[in-house]
């Protein structure tokens, strides 16, 4: 990507879930590798991998070892017993409840994540997006992301209770999005007092940096459970995704540190921006949104040097920036930025 290209026609490639690398390389096939991609809010430090019984990858899942991962999730979140659903990623569970919950006004708390907002549309419904939560309560499905994404806006558990309420009174329904609640805000989230017709979804990928294992859970009220895992359908999840998820959120103590140490990063990275001219918007300990008058030029130069971070279609002061994963990556980021 040549610096001043206008790259209209590729951003919604950049800017509806980030993560596009194949894209960057295609327009950038001089840029060094290996890519950082800072674009998608995903944990730089994975989790430990346990060793796995070679059964796992040849044979299907069994249904006392899925109760077993939602048992854990359950109560990993603070959840009851048999309120947790375990899906292939927080997307393919929000597709699916798209398709089993009764439409009318949808509405979406935003700005923010667009992938809420299409997968209720493509289930053919008209999805408006509310400035305020304040404002939510006359709809049939009102959505919230908690903490928000982009901008790492929480919403107070006790405005998402009177929020509830308030749709209550038209048989309506609430979800709240915490994919990136695990190191933000938890104390804030929904699951431990969850209410009938409301859902919680929690993604696993993001916290315990393991995206391409493809895990999500959905805390649900009893009025929906079984009509979401109807629409999920057999064996929603893989052999390995369930031993190794069974493992990571049993393990608090793993939890608690990277808490700590992404707390440490998240402020390193401020100061790295800010240093370089940006101004920090908000963010949560996996992203920070930070804006500068010339965002899309400052893109543009660090696609070209092997860095792919967030922009925004419709904000083009503003980028999102990820955790580099380590030194060399803090490195080549620093100097990007420094230009």
């Amino acid at each position: 990507m040549t610096a001043g290209r206008d790259w209209t026609a590729d951003a919604e490639a950049f800017t509806y879930h980030g993560g596009a690398l194949d894209v960057a390389r295609r327009l950038t096939p001089g840029a060094p590798e290996p890519w950082i991609d800072l674009s998608t809010g995903i944990n730089p430090h994975p989790y430990p991998l346990p060793d796995l019984a070679p059964e796992l990858w040849s044979r299907l899942p069994g249904s006392g070892a899925l109760a077993e991962l939602e048992a854990a999730a359950a109560a990993r979140y603070g959840a009851l017993a048999g309120m947790a659903v375990a899906g292939p990623g927080s997307q393919a569970l929000i597709q699916a409840l798209a398709r089993i919950i009764p439409r009318g006004a949808v509405g979406v708390l935003g700005p923010t994540y667009s992938g809420l907002k299409a997968a209720f549309a493509a289930a053919g419904a008209q999805v408006d997006e509310a400035k305020r939560v304040e404002d939510m309560g006359g709809l049939n499905v009102a959505i919230v992301v908690n903490p928000n994404n982009p901008d790492g806006r929480i919403t107070g558990r006790a405005d998402l209770v009177e929020l509830h309420r308030r749709l209550a009174r038209r048989d309506g329904f609430l979800i709240v999005d915490e994919a990136f609640a695990d190191f933000d805000g938890e104390s804030e989230s929904l699951a431990p007092v969850l209410p009938r017709k409301a859902v919680v979804l929690r993604s696993f990928g993001k916290s315990f940096g393991l995206a391409g294992l493809r895990l999500g859970f959905a805390i649900a009220s009893a009025d929906i459970v079984q009509p979401l895992r109807a629409a999920l359908g057999e064996w929603p999840v893989s052999g390995p995704a369930i031993a190794i998820g069974t493992k990571a959120l049993a393990d608090l103590a793993w939890t608690d540190a990277m808490r700590d140490r992404l707390g440490r990063e998240a402020a390193r990275l401020d100061g790295l921006l800010e240093g370089n001219g940006w101004r920090i918007l908000g963010g949560t300990r996996l992203f920070r949104l930070a804006a500068k008058a010339h965002a899309r030029a400052a893109f543009e130069r660090l696609i070209a040097a092997g860095i792919l971070a967030r922009p925004f279609a419709d904000a083009a002061d503003r980028l999102r920036f990820g955790i580099p994963g380590d030194e060399s990556a803090w490195r080549r980021l620093a100097g990007a930025l420094a230009g």
